[in-house]
């Protein structure tokens, strides 16, 4: 009887530790199956996101490209007036736009320059993650009856290179913010370009009419005194037309950009009531912010000129 017993409580401990330690099991693998899932759709969104910053940095590298291209052309433009111009005042202008001009195409280079660095990195962090991506999704498949499975000597080992997963999360979101600053600071400085070369064409244009008012004054004082003042007065008369339809215009504008700061002030005045979590200073908020900025100053800039006009 006591042998019995002995083997029955054997059995019924045998069967037990079998059902605990098979539950056991399964839960474990099914709990680092799901936290493979989790990795592998993580780190899916990563690589997306760095892949459409890749993407776009590179339609900003073309676009950078362009605009340094455009301003050598007019570079090479400004290379003529300065073998042909004896007039002093004339020659100094073109001088500065040429010296503006390859000031921001040198900052163009060195920004190409800092671009390829950066798409470098972001090429090889996706290159990381790609082959990380496959890993775990090969390890995901692999099961108990897979014939690739083997003891290994020290599983449990952590390789000397191994971060921890907020120390991986902060590089993720410092190689996103550094792409993203420098996708900004390349828009910034493509829209410089195109503001530059207006200015110097505008700046040598308008030196250009000066110039050549002077030149017809001069031969016209010369030659016709009174016609030169009839003329002058002419075109006096038009200048006055001009100026009060200037000055009009410049009103209007003005009223214009008062409306569109109380747009943008009480927009931003308004989102700042919304409650909880959601009052975050967003891309519209600091969108908002710019706008308001950049309407004050405006404001400020179309002020100075209608009271200097006046």
């Amino acid at each position: 009887d006591t042998r019995r017993a002995d083997a029955f409580d054997f059995r019924h401990g045998a069967c037990q530790l079998r059902n605990e330690t098979r539950i056991k099991t399964d839960w474990d693998s099914y709990h680092n199956n799901n936290r493979l899932r989790a990795r592998v759709y993580e780190i899916e969104q990563w690589k997306s996101t760095l892949q459409e910053l890749l993407d776009r940095l590179d339609v900003e590298m073309a676009a950078l490209k362009e605009e340094k291209a455009s301003t050598e052309r007019e570079l090479e433009q400004l290379n003529m007036p300065l073998l042909v111009q004896p007039h002093s005042q004339e020659l100094c202008v073109t001088e500065s736009n040429k010296k503006m001009l390859i000031d921001r195409c040198q900052s163009a280079w060195e920004k190409i320059n800092k671009m390829e660095v950066v798409k470098f990195k972001l090429q090889l962090d996706l290159n990381d993650k790609t082959e990380a991506l496959q890993i775990d999704k090969d390890m995901l498949g692999l099961d108990k009856d897979c014939a690739n499975i083997t003891y290994k000597t020290d599983s449990l080992k952590t390789p000397k290179r191994m971060i921890t997963y907020d120390q991986w999360l902060e590089k993720c979101e410092a190689t996103k913010r550094m792409a993203v600053t420098e996708l900004q600071d390349t828009l910034r400085l493509r829209e410089s370009l195109f503001v530059a070369r207006g200015r110097a064409r505008n700046a040598l244009r308008a030196q250009t009419d000066v110039t050549n008012y002077m030149l017809r004054r001069r031969i016209y004082e010369t030659q016709r005194a009174r016609n030169e003042l009839d003329w002058q007065k002419l075109k006096m008369e038009e200048n006055m037309e001009k100026l009060n339809a200037e000055l009009k215009t410049m009103g209007e504008q003005f009223a214009d950009k008062v409306n569109a700061l109380k747009v943008a002030e009480t927009r931003l005045e308004t989102r700042g009531y919304r409650p909880g979590i959601e009052l975050a200073a967003d891309e519209a908020d600091v969108g908002l912010k710019e706008e308001v900025r950049n309407l004050r100053e405006t404001i400020r800039q179309l002020q100075e000129k209608l009271d200097c006009a006046k």
